[in-house]
């Protein structure tokens, strides 16, 4: 096997993790500006590390870097979108009612039945005027959120890294 065609087998995992970090971030500016669905500051925050990871693996794809560097592009990649995992996984908690955010305004309980002249002006102020609260999923399919389906993809890709990255066992 020759050397070049061992470096393209040995970007493969980065390519295809690379490939599927602009899908997540082609979906999720298609469901703002094509569907209409409303991102709220955890959301936007979600879009961070997929931004991050994408010149990271495609400078680790880059055959002219050393293997080594192109190795720990690819694990800090990887340790993005684990990050990534946990960002989403405090979403799905806030969205649950499991927690309230620390980042943005959740919506107080039973706002409807209060009475507007009683209402906090001071959480009103805690998110963009345009933004909706973090605990009010823009999309759900029988439970499941943006935010939940992100946890898993997120995880599933740096998996994928990290178990191309591991050394091999020779037999």
């Amino acid at each position: 096997m020759s050397r070049s065609s061992r470096l393209s087998i040995a970007a493969a995992p980065a390519l295809v993790v690379l490939a599927g970090c602009v899908a997540a971030l082609a979906i999720a500016f298609t469901a703002q500006y094509g569907a209409g669905a409303r991102p709220c500051v955890l959301c936007l925050t979600e879009r961070v590390p997929y931004a991050l990871a994408v010149p990271l693996l495609a400078l680790a794809c880059w055959p002219v870097l050393t293997v080594g560097l192109r190795r720990r592009l690819a694990g800090l990649a990887a340790l993005v979108l684990a990050v990534n995992a946990a960002i989403a996984a405090y979403h799905v908690g806030v969205e649950q009612n499991w927690w309230h955010s620390a980042v943005c305004g959740s919506t107080p309980p039973g706002l409807a039945e209060m009475d507007p002249a009683t209402l906090d002006l001071a959480a009103a102020m805690s998110r963009p005027v345009d933004m909706p609260p973090c605990d009010q999923p823009s999309w759900s399919y029988h439970g499941i959120t943006f935010a939940a389906l992100n946890v898993a993809y997120s995880a599933l890709l740096a998996l994928l890294l990290v178990r191309a990255l591991a050394p091999r066992r020779r037999r």
